[in-house]
Parts: structure tokens; sequence; C-alpha cells
């Protein structure tokens, strides 16, 4: 496991490869709508749910967070060579909320797949950690998650200063194996490139929370 004061951690082998396909198996038979980057809201699904409640998974999220985390939001990603595409350098800030308050630290406020939306302070982002489960190999030639190690101690941060540290700080490619998890906090700045050859590169992108209660009157909408 790498030092996650960086912002993320590569695990490997959390899983067996014949769990990845029984999750696999589970995400076509829900059939749920798709987009071009995969699947939004896959913690309806019960398999997802059932590897979101998973102790391993869980287990891991509680050192990173506290006790007893809180899966609330997950999301396949599917990239292809027939589904390709990239993603910039960027912080996740973003957080699905049970109601709009009259904050101003909250915001701007959106709805996505009717679940409301709010771009969220650090207080309430750093009690986040994603856990990336692999059901697929990703190498350097399937456009691997990268980040900017550390840079998530700064907060959230403007277009100009992302791109400024991508200037700055050394990115690293995190690949993993079929079966392995990158954690990390919402406000590493990350990115991945296009795929450059036809290996799948599915990932479980799961979000776990030390409490639903996130100030300022404000809950965590899980689903």
């Amino acid at each position: 496991m790498n030092n996650f004061d960086a912002g993320y951690s590569i695990i490997e082998h959390i899983f067996e490869w014949r769990e990845m396909e029984r999750i696999s198996h589970g995400l076509v038979a829900a059939d749920m709508p798709r987009k071009k980057a995969g699947v939004r809201h896959v913690l309806r699904i019960p398999a997802v749910r059932a590897l979101a409640a998973h102790p391993a998974l869980v287990a891991l999220a509680a050192t990173f967070i506290g006790e007893q985390p809180i899966p609330f939001r997950a999301t396949l990603f599917d990239k292809s060579a027939t589904s390709n595409w990239l993603v910039a350098w960027h912080q996740d800030t973003t957080l699905p909320v049970s109601q709009r308050v009259n904050d101003s630290s909250w915001g701007p406020w959106s709805v996505k797949g009717g679940v409301l939306h709010a771009i969220a302070p650090a207080s309430a982002l750093n009690t986040v950690v994603a856990l990336r489960v692999h059901l697929d190999d990703s190498t350097q030639a399937n456009g691997p998650l990268r980040v900017l190690p550390s840079t998530h101690a700064c907060g959230v941060l403007t277009h100009d200063e992302i791109q400024q540290m991508a200037g700055v700080v050394t990115p690293i490619q995190c690949v993993v194996s079929a079966g392995g998890v990158v954690a990390m906090r919402p406000l590493v700045v990350h990115a991945s490139s296009k795929a450059i050859d036809d290996q799948p590169r599915r990932v479980l992108h799961i979000e776990y929370a030390a409490t639903v209660h996130l100030g300022a009157g404000l809950e965590l909408a899980v689903g």
C-alpha cells in the first residue's frame, strides 16, 4: 500500500479475478442506461451494493476516513476501443445531496440524473474517499488514472491553479491488476488519457463518506 498522505494509494490483489467476473455479469444483467463513459448510479445494482459492503473494502475505506464508512455513490467507468475518451486534469468537487440550503460555501447547484448536486467545500470533501475497484487490468496503454500526488492538501483549486499544478508536479500512473484497488481523495488532481490499445478498462468507482451529515443542514443523497 502506498502512503495515502499523497492523496492516493494502490492496493493490489484485494479480490480474485473470478470475483470480478461475477460482478461483471451482475452489471450486464442489470441493463442500466449507459453513457459514453459508462454507467452512473450503479450502487442500486445488488452485486455492486454487496461489493461496496465487502469487509475488505469497508476496512480499507475506514483506514482513510474513520470507522463505519458509508458507501453513497458508485459509477462504472467502461473504457474500450469502441468507447474511448480522455479526462483533463481536475478535482472531484461535486456531491449528491438531499436538499438545497442557503449556504455560500456550497454551490453552484445542479440536477444530474434526477439527483440534486452541489460543489462542496473542502471540509466536506475531506470526509470522502473513492475506492476504484478494477474489473480488468489497468495498464499504461489502456488509459489509466493519473494523479498529481499531494495536491489534495491544497484544497479546492481554480481551473488556472490546476493547470499550474499540472505543469510542476510529476504525475503518477495508477496501473493495477484486475481485483486491485486504487484509493483516492476527491481533491487529489487527476486525469486519464485515451486508451491506445484494444484492452478494456472497466473500473467501479465506489465512494464512501464518514457521515451522511455534512453540516449546514445538508445530508448526502445515498444510492
